[in-house]
């Protein structure tokens, strides 16, 4: 088991090969992983979960209104309740708060029996209709003119940060290479059973048997590379705001606004690190590399959130965020089998993929057992445990046997997010470790607070650099881009994974 940053890539030939290190590319090298296969994972960047998968909103989602019938449909429902399981046994935060779909006119109201009947469809069987009386008495501090919602029992809010790391340092530790800064440039496509696929990557040439396209908004571009032109990525960019936690008494749920063709439309929602989210934007781009905020959209949330819910507008924004997800001509995830390739597309995986991502990989790995690959036996993998950076069972510096055991839990980095050194050392030691400050936070939260590292900036840099000296600067929060934070990576953020230390963990 590897993770390499630099030099050139080993000379052997793998089984698989994986592009894509984000949340559906790890887990799908966590599935491969169980079999005795030589697997590699390569991804343009330095860190696992760097793209679309760190910045979206972080619901873990019932597949209610997912087109019936659908792929995406099937595999988010299986999805959700595989990694609910597995978020249980591994220590990744999620709160289950339940959605309410607010209705503010009459169509929206009118549209609310259809929704419930779409659910039914989709095997979701738990939604019910209240009325406004109801509604005010769950959400009262919901703004005046809301007529009714459907109440969806089953969303819960999750960690996406911690979910990609779990999923990534289990394959490593499983035996998988994690080759990062890797971006593939070249795929030379083949037929039949010799020679294998040979990517060319900025680290030189990587050789595998199979290959599996998961690069996220780069999917149709690696795609062609193998002769295929079935679909087409457009970045659609979702723009947030993120509030300080003093608003997280505002919020009981989730409150989901009436879908629309173009997306899931704009929701507020508490967070597992105790803030509250408002977001995101719909706008389709041609830039794949456009994450970050504008003038425009921040206007358009606000307007929205001051019907929503006008009080959350008075609280303090944290941090700005973006995030671009995948949309494709198709309103269903574009997953394809080219056995004669010994080639897969995992394409179009747009908002619900961070919760379809255990049954995709599982999907995967059907497709490549029905296309005739020999994979052995499956096995079972070694367990992890992640830290907890959730606010709903006990941070470690609250914990007093773990401080007892190792004061370096007791000694406050971050005062903001309440991040200790001794977590911070163990990110910066574990199987996958951050190679950035914002990979830090991911990590740990550090910087991730209302003063965005203005603060703690100096000690984590020296912490980080101790330890990655190749790590890039990072600006402090008033140098830092847009008004309050980096576009492209929320404020309050983490990640984790377990270490031979005392466990963090509820």
């Amino acid at each position: 088991m590897t993770v390499t940053t630099s030099g050139t890539l080993p000379d052997e030939m793998y089984d698989v090969a994986v592009i894509g290190a984000g949340v559906v590319g790890t887990a799908i090298a966590r599935e491969l992983s169980r079999y005795p296969l030589r697997i590699a994972l390569v991804e343009a960047s330095d860190d696992v979960g760097d793209g679309t998968s760190k910045a979206n909103t972080a619901i873990l989602h019932t597949g209610f209104d997912a087109v019936p019938g659908s792929l995406e449909s099937r595999l988010v429902r299986e999805g959700q309740r595989r990694l609910a399981e597995y978020a249980a046994r591994t220590g990744i935060p999620v709160e289950p708060l339940g959605a309410l779909l607010v209705a503010w006119d009459e169509e929206q109201l009118s549209a609310l029996p259809r929704l419930a009947e779409k659910a039914e469809r989709n095997e979701y069987h738990e939604t019910r209709i209240m009325g406004a009386e109801e509604l005010y008495s769950r959400e009262p501090h919901l703004g005046p003119g809301a007529l009714g919602a459907l109440e969806v029992p089953g969303e819960s809010v999750i960690c996406p940060w911690t979910t990609t790391l779990a999923y990534a340092t289990q394959a490593v530790r499983a035996g998988a290479d994690l080759h990062l800064n890797c971006r593939v440039e070249g795929v030379a496509g083949v037929l039949g059973d010799e020679p294998p696929h040979e990517l060319t990557t900025g680290r030189g040439v990587l050789r595998t048997r199979t290959l599996i396209n998961a690069a996220g908004l780069y999917a149709d571009e690696i795609d062609r590379l193998l002769g295929h032109t079935d679909f087409t990525v457009t970045p659609r960019r979702g723009q947030l705001l993120v509030f300080d936690k003093f608003a997280r008494d505002l919020v009981r749920h989730i409150l989901l606004p009436v879908p629309t063709a173009v997306g899931k439309g704009v929701l507020v929602a508490p967070t597992v690190y105790g803030n509250v989210m408002l977001g995101p934007t719909a706008e389709d781009l041609a830039d794949k590399t456009a994450t970050g905020s504008t003038a425009e959209g921040l206007d358009f949330l606000r307007e929205k959130g001051g019907r929503i819910m006008p009080e959350l507008l008075d609280e303090e924004v944290t941090a700005v965020y973006a995030g671009l997800r995948p949309a494709t001509e198709d309103d269903d995830y574009r997953i394809r089998s080219h056995p004669g390739q010994r080639y897969i597309t995992v394409g179009g995986i747009r908002s619900t993929g961070l919760t379809a991502s255990m049954a995709i990989a599982a999907h995967v790995v059907e497709l490549l057992a029905d296309s005739g690959q020999d994979l052995g036996a499956a096995r079972e993998l070694e367990p992890v445990r992640m830290p907890n950076i959730g606010e709903a069972s006990p941070r470690p510096y609250e914990r007093a046997d773990l401080i007892a055991a190792d004061p370096e839990y007791g000694r406050i980095v971050c005062h903001c997010e309440r991040v200790s050194r001794g977590e911070i050392r163990d990110a910066l030691a574990s199987t996958v470790p951050p190679r950035s400050p914002e990979g830090l936070r991911r990590r740990t939260r550090a910087r991730g607070g209302r003063c965005q590292g203005f603060y703690c900036g100096a000690a984590v840099r020296a912490l980080l650099a101790a330890e990655a000296p190749e790590a890039p600067e990072a600006p402090l929060a008033s140098q830092a881009p847009g008004a309050f934070g980096t576009p492209g990576t929320p404020g309050p953020s983490g990640g984790g994974e377990p270490s031979q230390r005392p466990e963090v963990g509820p």
